[in-house]
């Protein structure tokens, strides 16, 4: 999840595109870049971290005004953050800029390699830009090079190209991932972003781009390559842009979900297998235990995995609270495959006890948001989750992504030590490329939890109750609810309620029940019927009717159970966050908590 800009025009280029990644940089800040244009020459100025400084390095070098320019800020996906990773990525004489991931990068990057090529980077986004001139190079037409290079690439991009064989000309497509071009309100001037922010004050209209659109633009044209655009109008503030339109962040990042899950997917799974260019099979060599170390919601992502790890892997999983972790002097083999999960990568308990299981002699994996992050620095195998960021505090989108990357890896293990058959492997990758469209929020579905929240704002808690992997969820669910509407909530195993806790059962203990019907759904009848016996107010999840419930919410049937975990995780998320809305909360920034946890 990157952000690009682009600028043609007599203003002050440099600012301009300085100014849109400004507005972008929620989008990644592992490093930035532009390239610059005017007669015939091309300027670069790339910088790691933070966008001040790119802002330093250009103010300082940067020679006078320029006619044209395209930026970039990095969320690292393919290759370390580094500067030669940064984009813009160059040919012999051409630029490009892309966000989103080149599925066939490796198969491209060989063929022009053998022509004579010289790669620089590790980034999958160097392609484009070799594939490009090497259309040049046999067509001397730039127009027709373009549309060749476009044709031949797979998987997510928005791009934005320039070149010197033709240096008046931005050169833009979108598939997959996010771009919008722009007429500015000045006569002769064409913009480009990833989102509304940066246009906002500079332009008078706008194309939101569908995939497969792309085009030519000059200062005074902009050529569109099909007939499938139409014109529009900007929001009226920056703030409102930068949400896309959504009143809050973290309702903006739910509804992302599907987007970024099927980013996290992309490259890996292919050919009816899956594939993680950061391991090997070697990875599971000697291994008979997988240990996983985690907080919070990582925690009950990776909880959610070891059921997946036990019944598809056939390899015992165990799970572990990080902070507890450390200190109950744990017993450590060099058998063990220690995986630790983080959205951010710094949480201090996790980053603890992962060096602890490097300082045993164990073998480690991180499945993390952010690379160059201290866990990807110091675990022995990184898989990132490709969740792009979370301004949310609450996080959704990671809890979805690490869930996706695990459940994959458990499949990874499971053909690796030759567990598995070839029937139930193509059934499981079937359903995950099933699950970008089970997380796409319905209208139907978010208006029933926007009606529902308000009963939900008394009475003395909070029961979240499933089985198996919708154990986990519950847990999840009740964590949402507590962090943003300070209300309290427990997850439970539905089988457990009998042994204790539902002596606290009456009307005004409210029990949200996760009823999937592809698992275990007569027993969790059961259980919930328990609890309806003796008045507690029940709101049932699930595709099946249940006269029982006080409220249902139901969602869509299918066959397989992860389908179903994952639609009611957005139920569980939008319902949470509309109570919080109706209790007047600050449902971004809630009290107490923050993004990140550095300290014990």
């Amino acid at each position: 999840m990157c952000g690009i800009v682009g600028y043609i025009g007599k203003k002050n280029t440099t600012e301009i595109l300085l100014d849109g990644l400004k507005e972008l940089e929620y989008r990644g800040y592992d490093s930035a870049g532009i390239a610059v244009l005017k007669n015939d020459k091309i300027e670069v100025f790339k910088a790691l971290g933070k966008l001040v400084n790119l802002e330093a390095k250009v103010n300082e070098q940067a020679s006078g005004d320029y006619e044209l320019g395209i930026g970039h800020t990095r969320w690292a996906t393919h290759g370390k953050p580094t500067e030669l990773n940064a984009h813009p990525h160059l040919g012999e004489y051409s630029y490009v800029v892309h966000n989103g991931i080149i599925e066939n990068y490796k198969e491209l990057k060989e063929e022009l390699s053998e022509k004579g090529h010289k790669f620089v980077s590790q980034t999958d986004t160097e392609v484009i830009v070799h594939l490009f001139e090497n259309f040049y190079n046999i067509s001397n037409n730039t127009t027709e090079a373009f549309k060749n290079t476009i044709s031949r690439l797979e998987g997510a991009f928005s791009i934005l190209l320039i070149t010197k064989a033709d240096p008046t000309k931005v050169f833009f497509f979108k598939h997959g991932s996010p771009l919008i071009v722009a007429k500015g309100i000045d006569e002769n001037e064409v913009l480009f972003a990833s989102s509304d922010a940066p246009l906002i004050g500079l332009a008078s209209s706008v194309v939101y781009l569908e995939d497969g659109v792309g085009g030519i633009a000059t200062a005074s044209n902009i050529e569109f390559f099909s007939d499938n655009y139409s014109w529009s109008t900007l929001p009226a503030s920056k703030q409102f842009a930068q949400k896309d339109g959504f009143r809050f962040f973290m309702e903006k990042e739910i509804y992302e979900q599907s987007v970024v899950v099927s980013d996290s997917m992309l490259g890996r799974i292919k050919d009816n297998e899956i594939l993680f260019d950061e391991i090997d099979s070697s990875i599971m060599d000697g291994i008979n235990e997988i240990k996983i170390c985690a907080c919070g919601t990582s925690y009950h992502a990776g909880l959610t995995s070891s059921y997946l790890f036990e019944r598809l892997s056939k390899v015992k999983c165990s799970i572990e609270v990080a902070s507890e972790f450390r200190y109950k002097e744990p017993l450590l083999s060099k058998d063990i495959l220690f995986v630790v999960i983080s959205q951010s990568g710094e949480t201090a308990d996790t980053l603890e006890a992962l060096k602890m299981a490097k300082a045993a002699g164990l073998k480690t994996l991180v499945v993390c948001n952010v690379d160059n992050s201290s866990m990807t620095r110091t675990a022995d195998y990184t898989i990132l989750t490709r969740a792009g960021i979370e301004k949310g505090v609450a996080s959704t989108k990671a809890f979805s992504t690490q869930t996706v990357v695990l459940w994959m890896l458990s499949l990874y293990f499971a053909k690796a030590r030759n567990v598995i058959s070839s029937d139930v492997l193509q059934k499981e990758l079937h359903t995950l490329r099933e699950v970008p469209k089970a997380l796409c929020i319905s209208d139907k579905i978010h208006e029933k939890t926007k009606r529902l929240s308000k009963r939900y704002l008394h009475g003395h808690g909070f029961f979240f109750i499933g089985r198996d992997v919708f154990f986990p969820l519950a847990l999840e669910g009740a964590l949402k609810l507590k962090e943003i509407s300070y209300l309290h909530a427990e997850g439970y195993p539905a089988g457990e309620m009998k042994h204790g806790p539902i002596a606290l059962a009456d009307p005004e203990l409210f029990t949200i029940a996760l009823m999937p019907q592809n698992l275990l759904y007569d027993k969790i009848k059961s259980n919930v019927e328990e609890l309806s016996a003796r008045d507690s107010t029940i709101c049932a999840i699930s595709p099946l009717d249940f006269d029982l419930a006080d409220d249902f919410i139901k969602i869509n049937k299918c066959d397989h159970y992860m389908l179903e975990f994952f639609e009611m995780l957005v139920v569980l998320q939008l319902f949470s966050m509309e109570i919080s809305v109706r209790l007047g909360n600050d449902v971004d920034m809630p009290r107490n908590l923050a993004k990140s946890v550095t300290v014990e």
